[in-house]
């Protein structure tokens, strides 16, 4: 249980004189609170949008990793950083975490052809499937593949799921359904999608198995975003970081559900009869009896971004040592395809502009306190996040503080601008001891804490929080609610649609004056008392009991002990 020293209050009992303690500890948390206020008004709109005016500015470019762009952003946010009197927190005294990632461009073919009995089908790419090098060599090479569906791909013992079920994939392409089991609540998590259902987790696991590619089926209700954001955001340079040891297979790739149901349709089934099988924990992977042969080029280029850090030391001697971090992503997807307006840079305003100039915030209301919070305070600004989570992941590899040292991590990735809410998403409602915290300051606000309002896109596993999670670090995601203040029911959930089917990994992702940031700037506010409550606590916060994050949590408090 976290006693938040700094945030609560306590009436003096009846009878009791003005100079009792009780009534003395009272008046102090009361200055306290006060305190904390006005520290909160330097949480401004128009800091803020002057942030993001600058991000979004087309002269970045986008903010592609290891770009100019890219260079020139840090640079800017390390220079407000110094502005606010943050200290550096990366290694030797630097603001940057550099991190070498490998820029990886797939040059596919215009036609992708199956066969079967000396007949064969042909796709177009980008229309009907995208492609890209997954082993980090300079060619995809796979010839005569057969293709095997293996339904969701996916392999949980905890759910007595295995869609593999020991058969030999070695060397075979696997067609997976997006998501995972959703209609059980009893099973996996009902609608609310798990990492067993991200397109990570399966292509990895396909490797795990052997094969030599996986081609994930591609639906909207699916996905939790239309097809024109796999085409962007896997067209062009992708990038890595350097495996090791990891196991990969050649290529990963999307393809239409229309290509996918013709191709099926090509073999003699129905996809919806295959899907329907593997609704089943009883599923076999069916062989389709189709091959296919695919070739291309694949450039491989080594070059570097960093993650941007930025300290807050903690006043405590006792608990300096232990942190809090606020994290953004500060990339986005760089220059790409052209929209109907031939516009080609991907400016990230909301995504993610929006979030970096909310922890910077954040970062100024800390430091307007008289004194420090007792943990220490680290803006964890991190890159690559549009490529796979890559630089939280990196952090996450090589944290400036030990696992069982980091109380918390809250995160932030894009935020609202359609104005003040009823509500706040909390994203990890639920799965930790922060849950009290985060409503306590929320109720203060007048606003109801729900947890993820779209449980089927998985946003806890698509975000930064995940990389620290994946380390046992209590993590959460604060985003905008759906229940606007002077709006009919529905209308929040319409405009947070319409930007993920327009505008989300598009060029119109551009910064707007029209923006309403009412509601942005509660959500910032409620993430600055919840982390300030969280470095002032005596104890740190914990996983729930049976959290999939609980395990690796105790060991990493043990292992920070030794």
């Amino acid at each position: 249980m976290i006693v938040c020293a700094a945030c609560t209050s306590e009436e003096s009992a009846p009878g009791l004189g003005a100079s009792s303690p009780a009534a003395l500890r009272a008046t102090s948390e009361d200055r306290a609170t006060d305190t904390i206020e006005q520290a909160g008004h330097k949480i401004t709109e128009e800091f803020v949008r002057e942030i993001v005016i600058e991000l979004s500015d087309d002269k970045y470019g986008g903010r592609g990793p290891a770009t100019e762009g890219d260079q020139a952003a840090r640079e800017y946010i390390i220079g407000r950083m110094v502005d606010l009197g943050l200290e550096p927190g990366a290694a030797d005294g630097s603001w940057e975490q550099p991190f070498e990632i490998l820029k990886i461009n797939t040059q596919p073919p215009d036609t992708w052809s199956f066969s079967i009995d000396g007949r064969s089908v042909s796709f177009q790419h980008f229309d009907q499937f995208m492609i890209s090098g997954y082993s980090q060599e300079p060619r995809l090479d796979v010839s005569n593949a057969e293709i095997v569906f293996a339904g969701y791909g996916i392999q949980a013992p905890e759910y007595a799921w295995d869609d593999y079920k020991n058969v030999d994939v070695t060397g075979k392409i696997v067609l997976l359904m997006n998501n995972d089991p959703d209609w059980d609540p009893e099973l996996f998590a009902g609608k609310t999608r798990l990492w067993y259902g991200r397109w990570d987790y399966k292509f990895l696991t396909a490797a795990k198995n052997g094969a030599a590619g996986a081609i994930i089926i591609h639906t909207t209700p699916s996905a939790g975003y239309p097809f024109q954001v796999v085409q962007t955001s896997f067209s062009g340079d992708q990038f890595d970081l350097p495996i090791s040891d990891e196991r990969r297979n050649q290529f990963k790739a999307w393809m239409t559900e229309d290509a996918v149901s013709e191709l099926v349709e090509f073999a003699g089934m129905e996809l919806d009869q295959l899907r329907d099988a593997a609704y089943s924990s009883e599923f076999q992977p069916v062989p389709l009896g189709i091959t296919t042969s695919i070739r291309a080029d694949v450039s491989i280029e080594r070059v570097e971004t960093s993650n941007v850090l930025g300290l807050i030391p903690g006043s405590d001697p006792e608990l300096k040592d232990e942190v809090v971090i606020y994290s953004s992503h500060h990339d986005h997807l760089g220059i790409g395809q052209p929209d109907e307006h031939g516009d080609t840079i991907y400016n990230g305003a909301r995504d993610n502009a929006l979030g970096v100039a909310q922890t910077i915030a954040i970062a100024r209301a800390i430091k307007a306190l008289p004194d420090s919070p007792r943990r220490s305070i680290l803006i964890c600004l991190v890159g690559a996040e549009e490529r796979g989570l890559l630089g939280s992941r990196w952090y996450a590899m090589h944290p400036t503080f030990p696992p069982g040292k980091i109380a918390a991590n809250i995160n932030y990735d894009s935020g609202n601008i359609w104005g003040d809410t009823h509500d706040v998403t909390y994203i990890g409602l639920g799965k930790s001891s922060i849950d009290p915290i985060v409503t306590k300051f929320a109720e203060e606000q007048g606003r109801a804490v729900r947890p993820d309002q779209f449980p089927d896109r998985g946003y806890f596993y698509r975000s930064d929080q995940f990389s620290f999670a994946r380390i046992g670090v209590p993590a959460l995601y604060l985003e905008e609610g759906t229940d606007f203040v002077g709006r009919p029911p529905g209308w929040g959930r319409e405009q947070i649609n319409r930007y993920t089917e327009v505008h989300y990994h598009q060029p119109s992702d551009e910064y707007d004056p029209n923006w309403n940031l009412d509601g942005f700037i509660k959500d910032t506010l409620l993430g600055f008392r919840t982390g300030l409550a969280i470095a002032n606590a005596d104890e740190m916060p914990a996983w729930n009991e049976g959290d999939e994050f609980e395990a690796v949590r105790l060991k990493a408090l043990a292992d920070a002990t030794d």
